[in-house]
């Protein structure tokens, strides 16, 4: 599916950087903020950029290996914690409300019918979710190809309703090992260096994690130089498929991502691999406490704006980094210069 993304261009990085060194502060004083402001700028080619409309959506998707015993919980939890996004009573519902952010539930592929429901997206792909990926593909190649489309009709739909910058988030039981399972086969790392402990798997389920994931590596057989789209279908979730494809249309349409934590960044990864552009339009949020996302981070060259060692999901680093995103547009906005402020500059 093919994806016009055109990279911001540095057209008014000299005049961002003029802006950004002569507030009343020394240079660079305010670190990776400057460069966050100096981004943001360039996206959205302009001095005084604004964010309208922020969401952020929660993509949810059951996988077939999750009975396998991939996971510390059984599969049932993915519906319940939609029903639990739906009722408002997740700390991505927390954190969203506290910061401003409106948030929309995406049904990518859950094996549970919700029927229509205020602030959920039918998105369903499969109603039975993805297939056990330790015995077969979890997808059709058309099934990989419409989850890429529902996810950037998504985003369009959005940026049609005036968003500008649309952070990510997902549920699905089993879904850190598909994450570990796509960052191996596309950064090349080590397979037991993008394996950790999910949602909580004790020694022995650490290491019956691996061991089945090792052997999903051995069914596949894939080659060293394979395409995004066969790892997808390979290995992925129907919601890891829908947020790469509604981040593809996010910045085809000139948004500010927000890029979450190990399992979003897997997404990305993949997005990456089809339209390399897409990196100059991503704001990483925070580095997961997931041993796999530091190989995700240094395969994309990306310095996270917070470390608290989260490890949840649903976009709660999103959430949480958007102040900091705001405080970045904030200062470049509303901060004096030293000719306005009348002080004088270092000699």
């Amino acid at each position: 599916m093919p994806f016009s993304i055109q990279s911001p261009g540095n057209a008014l990085d000299g005049a961002l950087q003029n802006k950004i060194n002569n507030k009343t502060k020394p240079l660079g004083s305010l670190g990776q903020l400057e460069q966050l402001a100096l981004q943001i700028g360039r996206i959205q080619q302009s001095l005084t950029p604004k964010f309208s409309n922020p969401h952020i959506l929660v993509v949810a998707g059951d996988h077939g290996a999750a009975k396998a015993g991939v996971s510390a919980f059984p599969q049932e939890v993915t519906w319940q914690m939609v029903e639990n996004f739906l009722a408002g009573g997740a700390a991505i519902n927390v954190f969203a409300r506290l910061n401003g952010l409106s948030l929309k539930v995406v049904d990518a592929g859950v094996a549970h019918d919700f029927g229509q429901r205020d602030g959920l997206i039918d998105a369903k792909i499969n109603p039975a979710g993805t297939r056990n990926y330790l015995t077969e593909p979890a997808m059709s190649a058309a099934e990989c190809a419409a989850a890429l489309a529902k996810g950037a009709e998504i985003a369009r739909a959005l940026a049609d309703q005036g968003c500008n910058v649309l952070g990510f988030g997902e549920m699905g039981i089993g879904n850190t090992a598909a994450a570990s399972l796509i960052t191996h086969a596309l950064t090349g790392t080590p397979l037991v260096d993008c394996i950790g402990r999910g949602t909580g798997l004790d020694d022995a389920g650490l290491a019956r994690k691996r061991d089945l994931l090792m052997l999903a590596t051995q069914r596949a057989e894939l080659p060293a130089d394979v395409d995004a789209m066969t790892v997808l279908a390979e290995f992925g979730g129907f919601e890891i498929a829908v947020m790469a494809g509604a981040m593809l249309g996010a910045a085809e349409r000139g948004m500010t991502l927000l890029i979450d934590g190990f399992i979003v960044t897997s997404a990305l990864l993949a997005a990456s691999r089809i339209a390399p552009e897409i990196r100059d339009y991503c704001v990483f949020c925070h580095r997961s406490a997931e041993p796999g996302h530091l190989a995700q981070l240094r395969d994309l060259d990306a310095a996270p704006l917070i470390n608290l060692g989260l490890r949840l999901g649903e976009g709660t680093g999103a959430a949480l980094a958007w102040p900091l995103v705001n405080a970045a547009v904030a200062f470049l906005n509303e901060m004096a210069s030293f000719e306005s402020a009348g002080v004088s500059e270092k000699s």
